[in-house]
């Protein structure tokens, strides 16, 4: 069987500089769906909760690059 190191369970950041953005990111996200999310530990959240934080994050970087292949799109003609 073939090893795949991504499904390791693993949730880390594979550029470390990132993780400032990632965390400032969340937590827009989080204040977009109104989840009081707070810098630290937050083990007391719901599982709806994390999801609705989680979703926003996908919802918001799908939007974004539909924006980048539409206005790339257009320059071409």
């Amino acid at each position: 069987m073939a090893s795949n190191k991504s499904s390791s369970g693993s949730n880390k950041i594979l550029v470390p500089e990132a993780r400032a953005a990632m965390d400032q990111f969340k937590m827009e996200a989080a204040n977009e769906v109104g989840v009081n999310l707070k810098k630290g530990y937050n083990g007391s959240l719901t599982t709806r909760e994390a999801g609705s934080i989680g979703g926003q994050m996908v919802k918001k970087m799908i939007q974004s690059y539909e924006n980048k292949l539409s206005s790339s799109g257009s320059s071409e003609e």
